[in-house]
């Protein structure tokens, strides 16, 4: 999964249909990304992984899916790559983390400092925020959704703080944005050990993302409503 010279593609931040916020079908999402030149797609749908699972089933050949989630904890949003399982919505930051590791996922944290939405322990006191630092993998030191203010650069100056990789993503919730932001490899990454060892070395290739489509959300959100796909609560997931 990586091209003749070696290097892999990755966008580790992408949503389909299956989330309460995106229209995109799984199969078109992975589509978008070969077509693009990614090797490697996150499908990371809020509070599920069965549009990942059906993507990775229905993805071109050259491209890997990475089955993932995002997790609304207590604190706020954590990424989880590699999962076999949902994580439950609802559990306190540290718990999802060591959840997702017990899976032997990755954890990632996103968007830390948007100001429209939370990450990781951030509305938790110091003593947690700490805490779940310590069981963080990497740091999405690029959002490409993240379009006001300087949350991007106070990310990566958290992430150097700390010693933590960073990594862009698009985070994308439509097909046009698949891939506008994604990092560069010359390491294998198709396992969790495999992408962990990768990450110091990462090259961030950082894109933005557009206004005008990120402005159509409540659209988006309202139809899929009406379609009956709402955002899952944390007395609705199986464990």
């Amino acid at each position: 999964m990586d091209d003749a010279g070696g290097r892999r593609f990755a966008d580790l931040h992408c949503h389909t249909s299956y989330s309460f916020d995106s229209l995109s079908r799984p199969a078109a999402v992975a589509r978008a990304a070969a077509a693009r030149g990614l090797t490697h797609l996150a499908i990371t749908d809020h509070e599920r992984i069965d549009g990942a699972l059906v993507a990775r089933a229905s993805a071109p050949p050259g491209l890997a899916i990475i089955v993932g989630q995002e997790v609304r904890t207590r604190g706020g949003d954590l990424i989880g790559l590699f999962l076999s399982q949902p994580v439950a919505p609802g559990l306190p930051a540290v718990e999802a983390a060591r959840e997702i590791h017990a899976q032997g996922g990755l954890v990632g944290l996103p968007h830390p400092f948007d100001r429209w939405r939370a990450s990781g322990g951030r509305r938790n006191g110091a003593a947690e925020w700490q805490e779940l630092l310590a069981l963080v993998d990497y740091v999405e030191g690029h959002n490409a959704r993240l379009m006001i203010g300087d949350g991007n650069e106070r990310a990566m100056a958290l992430a150097r703080e700390h010693g933590l990789p960073t990594v862009a993503v698009s985070d994308a919730h439509t097909l046009m944005e698949v891939g506008v932001a994604y990092t560069s490899f010359d390491a294998p990454i198709d396992t969790a050990e495999q992408l962990r060892a990768a990450l110091p070395g990462g090259e961030l290739q950082a894109g933005r993302g557009s206004r005008l489509l990120r402005a159509g959300m409540p659209v988006v959100k309202g139809i899929q409503w009406l379609r009956g796909n709402r955002r899952i609560a944390a007395t609705t997931v199986d464990r």
